[in-house]
């Protein structure tokens, strides 16, 4: 491990040099490139830095506790060089985590798409509660959220909703959350008090780069049409709304939150190339089948994924077997406890499988 990080470091120096060049600060493709590999680089190489000046440091006690001391001196030195050995340990483990592979769409905006599932209007409006969940928490987190396409029902819920997180690290946080969520409570439209169950079901597809997707202009069709809503309300009478059929794969995106036609076209091309590029990674995966032993739960949308109780006020991720009773104020947003859990469990089990 000592020696893949010694090459490393030597890599992110070379890279610190090539920064400066002027040939390639003026090449954007070549500079976004190594800016972002020094990007992934420099939390290791910091942490190897300060591992091996640690390591320096509790040579320097080792050696000076071979020599002859007085008591205070000699009990100060031994202390000093108990806790460099122990931090040691700690920044080997850190290293260990800091060099598992990455997951390299990680850093990628994502695109959310939230759809009702079993339950009628009631799964409809648990979507719309998970819309506003996910926005919160986003808006709190430092991420910008975007409003691509919304199905609404009379009532207020979305029968689907398709939106963009935007921000550094946004598929690294969101991308556990893909699945069934189930939820259990009494329906505002139960007049006998019985708890109804009910589902909607999150998509969440890392941003498709252009370079990673190209669409050939003869496999789509784009139409323009008017923007339609719930029971009449935000009826655009122009025809911004649009419609893009790809026709190898029959999926269709509709965009019409924009007033210009123009921005839904760019929306609704950007939402198609994520989609084809989700079945391109889709295909990857099935043939890598190890990576699903490696995975908490990113792949398999059909799986249920965790339960909203409202009678006891509690959350379950079936995937850890972690239950939180403070529904309130997960459903306003505070997320994050329940995310960093997703990924402590997810990387545990990378580490297990690589020293197995």
């Amino acid at each position: 491990m000592l020696n893949k990080l010694t090459d490393a470091e030597q890599r992110y120096l070379e890279i610190e040099q090539k920064l400066s060049e002027p040939d390639i600060f003026s090449d954007n493709e070549k500079y976004t490139a190594l800016m972002k590999e020094y990007k992934a680089l420099t939390p290791i190489i910091e942490k190897f830095r300060e591992y091996k000046s640690t390591d320096k440091e509790s040579a320097d006690l080792k050696a000076m506790l071979d020599e002859p001391l007085d008591a205070d001196m000699r009990e100060l030195a031994a202390s000093e060089y108990k806790d460099a050995k122990a931090r040691i340990e700690v920044l080997l483990e850190e290293l260990k985590v800091l060099l598992l592979p990455r997951d390299p769409n990680d850093d990628k905006n994502v695109m959310v798409e939230i759809r009702s599932g079993a339950g009628g209007e009631e799964a409809a409006l648990f979507a719309a509660v998970l819309y506003r969940m996910y926005s919160m928490y986003a808006e709190s987190a430092g991420f910008k959220i975007s409003l691509m396409n919304a199905n609404e029902t009379e009532l207020g819920g979305f029968r689907e909703v398709t939106f963009m997180i935007e921000g550094d690290g946004a598929y690294s946080r969101f991308k556990f959350e893909s699945g069934v969520h189930r939820v259990q409570r009494v329906p505002e439209t139960e007049s006998q008090g019985r708890i109804q169950t009910s589902t909607a079901t999150v998509a969440v597809l890392p941003e498709a780069e252009d370079v990673e997707v190209e669409i050939n202009p003869a496999d789509i069709i784009v139409e323009s049409c008017k923007s339609s809503g719930a029971g009449g309300q935000h009826i655009n009478k122009t025809e911004s709304a649009v419609r893009i059929t790809h026709k190898p794969t029959g999926i269709v995106i509709e965009c019409q939150e924009e007033r210009s036609q123009f921005k839904n076209r760019d929306k609704a091309l950007k939402m198609l190339k994520t989609k084809l590029y989700d079945i391109k990674l889709t295909e990857q995966n099935e043939k890598i089948a190890s990576d699903r032993k490696n995975q908490v739960g990113t792949g398999d949308r059909s799986e249920r994924i965790r339960t909203y109780n409202y009678p006891q006020g509690r959350i379950t991720d079936h995937r850890i077997g972690l239950t939180l009773y403070s529904l309130d104020a997960f459903l306003n947003g505070n997320i994050g406890a329940m995310i960093d859990a997703l990924i402590t469990a997810d990387t545990a089990e990378k580490l297990k499988n690589q020293g197995a």
